[in-house]
């Protein structure tokens, strides 16, 4: 599969999505409207005071945790390759009085239609399974990141997309099959859209040595990497809700449904 015929795929849905996204419970605008935000309290002790610093967040949607890091101070750039979302993005920065700019680019793109570099460089939830190319993906990261700059990476744990999608108890799914995954879904993950018209969809697979190495040969120091026990929502039906997080339930054995990892441009 080419880029070309990836994104001609997978832009049509994410378009079609931001105005369901946008109205739905799950995200939540009008609480975001009166002050909330969404990054999660493990990416805000993780990542530190960001007041000042110019971060970059790829693949961002139509922007919520991007504005939520520029409500903590950050001086924002978001980039999407969806320019559905990126209009509505710059219309929520306005209508909340935040200074943010969205640009609409694929994020292999990123460092010419940005044309800056960052001290942060910030991927959410989500983003790398709409990614064919990891080493290339890197590559991009290290270059929009200044010396002694940093990527903050929050993701769902590969290992939780083994399990049966019922109860995550059993290994259903081959971690080491790298090929493109085709899903056709006639709705989205929040609520509504159960009408949407663009349902077809590839998605890529990467293992955690993945991500690892990809960013390693990019020239990148892995600082840490964390795996967490939870995750956001009930993935499986075993997962229990405790406060603004699920997991399994106590004396079950656990698995990572997380990760997060932070690595830095060095100096010299």
């Amino acid at each position: 599969m080419t880029e070309e015929d990836y994104r001609a795929l997978n832009r049509p849905l994410w378009d079609e999505r931001v105005a369901v996204h946008f109205g739905s419970d799950f995200y939540d605008v009008p609480g975001f409207r009166a002050g909330a935000q969404t990054l999660r309290d493990f990416e805000i002790a993780e990542v530190g005071d960001v007041a000042g610093r110019r971060l970059a967040h790829l693949q961002c949607h139509f922007g919520l945790d991007t504005l939520s890091w520029a409500r903590r101070g950050a001086r924002v750039t978001g980039l999407d390759f969806s320019g559905a979302a990126m209009e509505a993005a710059q219309g929520l920065a306005a209508d909340c009085g935040i200074d943010a700019r969205f640009v609409t680019a694929d994020v292999y793109d990123a460092p010419a239609a940005l044309g800056e570099t960052y001290d942060i460089v910030y991927t959410g939830l989500g983003s790398l399974v709409w990614l064919p190319d990891l080493g290339r993906w890197a590559g991009v990261v290290a270059a929009l990141l200044e010396p002694g700059g940093f990527l903050y990476l929050s993701e769902f744990h590969p290992v939780s997309h083994m399990l049966d999608d019922e109860t995550g108890t059993t290994v259903a799914y081959d971690y080491f099959d790298r090929s493109p995954q085709y899903w056709d879904e006639p709705g989205t993950y929040t609520d509504g859209g159960a009408a949407l018209t663009h349902t077809r969809s590839v998605e890529f697979q990467h293992g955690l040595g993945d991500v690892v190495s990809a960013l390693a040969a990019a020239g990148l120091r892995v600082d840490f990497l964390h795996e967490h026990d939870h995750t956001l929502w009930a993935r499986f039906t075993t997962l229990e809700q405790d406060g603004t997080v699920y997991r399994q339930p106590a004396g079950r054995p656990r698995v990572p449904l997380m990760y997060s990892l932070k690595a830095t441009r060095p100096r010299v």
